[in-house]
């Protein structure tokens, strides 16, 4: 049985993501586990909170917040327990107290698939997506990661990233494993190609052999062009909803001055489920 964790900010609870890892984990037989990211630093208030506050005793005060933000806490654990229940599922719940990057990291050591959402900034302020706190946890993370939209959908189509790079076909690999259960929905493998250069896969033999184990019913599209720009045209055009599964996240901190991740990108343009796995060694 495979372990699959969904982090929350359990102040800021994502329903999205409660519902698609409830989905995923009954769909492929997975052990669940909800990670509520306590942090001793969060709260639902702030220091200017404080400062305008002008009745009573301020100890006092702060103790009535932090009874509040306790309340809310347990009763979004609550929520996923019942959810969990009445679907029946084999799960548990983490309610890790300290950093909250450190503790997801670490939970990610001993998990299969991580999902979040790529809204989290584990804090009281909302960031654009992917926020500082996504961004520092893709980039250590030692699980693949399911970043979900704001809203639930049950994904109809497996659209599979393919730049030639290993980091591809190891995210490829990963979600095959992953998700073995899923391999009757509709699949395509996306390559985009330079202007110049001609609509062959990379290593198009060894590819088409590899997919043909995994997915044998695939179909392959090449794209000309940008691979930020054609991709998002594509995506933009399909409908229904793909979950898009692509590789390594990394770059130079040189490259990434220059030119924005295919995440990032995808993660600003598109609303759609994304599967990243990267391979560290």
């Amino acid at each position: 049985m495979k372990k699959f964790i969904a982090a929350f900010d359990n102040l800021r609870f994502s329903e999205s993501t409660m519902h698609y890892a409830i989905y995923l984990a009954k769909s492929c037989h997975a052990h669940l586990v909800g990670v509520f990211l306590e942090d001793k630093v969060r709260h639902s208030y702030g220091v200017r909170d404080l400062v305008q506050y002008e009745e009573g005793s301020i100890d006092q005060h702060i103790k009535e917040l932090n009874s509040k933000d306790k309340e809310v806490r347990n009763e979004k654990v609550e929520i996923f327990n019942k959810a969990c229940k009445d679907e029946g599922l084999n799960f548990n719940v983490h309610r890790d107290k300290n950093v909250a990057l450190q503790e997801l990291l670490h939970e990610s050591i001993y998990a299969d698939l991580l999902i979040i959402n790529p809204a989290e900034t584990m804090t009281r302020f909302e960031e654009p997506s992917p926020t500082r706190f996504i961004q520092a946890m893709l980039s250590e993370v030692q699980c693949p990661v399911l970043l979900v939209p704001p809203h639930f959908k049950p994904f109809d189509k497996i659209t599979l990233l393919y730049d030639g790079e290993p980091s591809s076909v190891f995210a490829v690999r990963a979600f095959s494993y992953l998700f073995e259960p899923m391999k009757n929905i509709d699949t395509e493998v996306i390559t985009v190609k330079g202007q110049e250069e001609s609509l062959h896969l990379p290593d198009n033999r060894l590819m088409k052999e590899f997919i043909k184990r995994h997915y044998p019913k695939a179909e392959y599209v090449l794209l000309k062009g940008l691979p930020e720009d054609e991709i998002i045209r594509y995506l933009h055009r399909k409908k229904g909803t793909p979950i898009v599964v692509l590789g390594a996240y990394r770059r130079s901190r040189i490259s990434r001055l220059f030119r924005m991740s295919m995440a990032d990108m995808l993660l600003q343009h598109v609303k759609l489920p994304l599967f990243i796995a990267h391979n560290k060694s």
